[in-house]
């Protein structure tokens, strides 16, 4: 017996210690990536730098060159950045097709949820101070204008531990966006702040009796880091097409949502952690007069359904994001343990620069013509939705970079 133990006790020792020390530095790895976006996102408060998906993407694909999955970031991740973009330029067209505006019977159904009362109304009556600095507002603020710094780099997480869950997140994303998009088409709905605006939400006395406290909160972080009047914001797509009648479903609800189903289910139980920051969102908007909270709900219902729908796929769906993932690249990434140049030549692949060439040719000319028509006003300017094909051709652009980056 005691033979039989000298014997196999060499055997399993070193299968586990290798294993111990990769479950070691996965976690090294994803503690330090937290880090570098919680410090990325603080100085970009701190230096008024507003916290957009275009700076973080830059952060995340610093990050990836760092750990040598540059070229890998590039293919994955460039053709969800252009279609994200390509919704946020698209959104503002909801507004065109002049279907009527919804307020007063949301505040009816927010009322009868909130057993007769506005739970915007209620909130600030409970926490709004008449005098001073609202502290609460101020974090209500940051947790706003995180809502979609987070849930990306959520994706960026997935991205390094489970590639294929990456893909699936994107899938999601992409279902709930452009849901949510057609739900605004045909049911436009003006938030609390802007039914005040309107007189709806007039008390007695005349006098609106909710307040919108983001402008406010806003100046006071100014006011604090000393960028008032000199703040930047990186992504001025927002500006050229905004859409102020889109409050249900609240996407700023739906995308942490769906970055608590994502992360609950690659994770585990350290995925709750991403629950407790949602909760923070939903209440944030309420607060602030941004949403209502039948939008909340629905933002929460309309991620769970994009979760759902992707998670239990037909065939023919899974396919085709098997196909986009490619997971022989990721695997052999993984598994190499060197950088993804090295396995461009392991897997026969290479980059094949006259497709990338091609692709940013169409991303400058589509980006060139955009600007035509909207600083010369050309057929209509950005409210004609002609202003949509030049941004098609500059998406198209960047789906061919991203095939030539890892060419078969």
């Amino acid at each position: 017996m005691t033979g039989e133990a000298l014997v196999s006790e060499p055997a399993t020792t070193p299968d586990a210690a290798p294993t111990h020390l990769g479950r070691r530095n996965d976690r090294i790895l994803l503690w330090s990536v937290g880090g570098y976006i919680v410090i990325l996102s603080a100085l970009m408060i701190v230096k008024g730098i507003s916290i957009t998906p275009d700076v973080l993407l830059v952060a995340l694909g610093l990050a990836a060159l760092v750990l040598g999955r540059g070229r890998l970031f590039l293919r994955d991740w460039i053709p969800f950045v252009g279609l994200f973009l390509a919704y946020e330029l698209m959104r503002g067209y909801a507004v065109s097709f002049e279907a009527s505006v919804h307020v007063a019977d949301f505040i009816a159904i927010d009322k009868f949820l909130f057993f007769g009362h506005l739970p915007t109304q209620v909130l600030q009556d409970w926490f709004h101070p008449a005098t001073g600095i609202d502290y609460l507002a101020i974090v209500a603020t940051i947790f706003y204008f995180l809502h979609f710094p987070l849930p990306l780099a959520v994706g960026f997480f997935l991205w390094l531990r489970q590639r294929r869950a990456y893909y699936d997140f994107v899938a999601a994303i992409i279902i709930l966006s452009m849901a949510a998009f057609l739900t605004y088409l045909l049911l436009p709905v003006g938030p609390p702040w802007y039914a005040a605006q309107q007189g709806l939400l007039n008390g007695p006395t005349g006098v609106p009796t909710i307040t919108y406290l983001k402008p406010g909160a806003f100046d006071e972080i100014a006011r604090f880091f000393g960028f008032q009047g000199n703040y930047l914001y990186t992504y001025t797509m927002y500006d050229i097409n905004p859409n102020d009648v889109a409050a249900f479903p609240s996407l700023h609800a739906a995308y942490p949502t769906l970055a608590f189903l994502f992360t609950r289910r690659a994770f585990g139980r350290i995925g709750y952690l991403m629950l407790g920051y949602a909760a923070c969102v939903w209440f944030a908007v309420i607060y602030l007069g941004d949403h209502y909270l039948v939008d909340v709900l629905g933002g929460i219902a309309y991620a769970a359904v994009a979760y759902w729908a992707v998670i239990h796929a037909p065939g023919w769906f899974r396919r085709v994001v098997d196909r986009a993932a490619d997971e022989q690249i990721g695997a052999t990434v993984e598994s190499a343990g060197v950088g993804d140049g090295a396995v461009l030549g392991q897997l026969g692949r290479q980059i094949r620069w006259t497709v990338v060439a091609q692709g940013l040719g169409l991303i400058v000319a589509g980006a060139v013509t955009a600007t035509i028509i909207i600083k010369g006003d050309v057929l209509g300017g950005y409210a004609s939705p002609l202003y949509l094909l030049p941004s098609a051709v500059s998406l198209i652009g960047l789906w061919r970079v991203a095939l030539g980056v890892f060419a078969r």
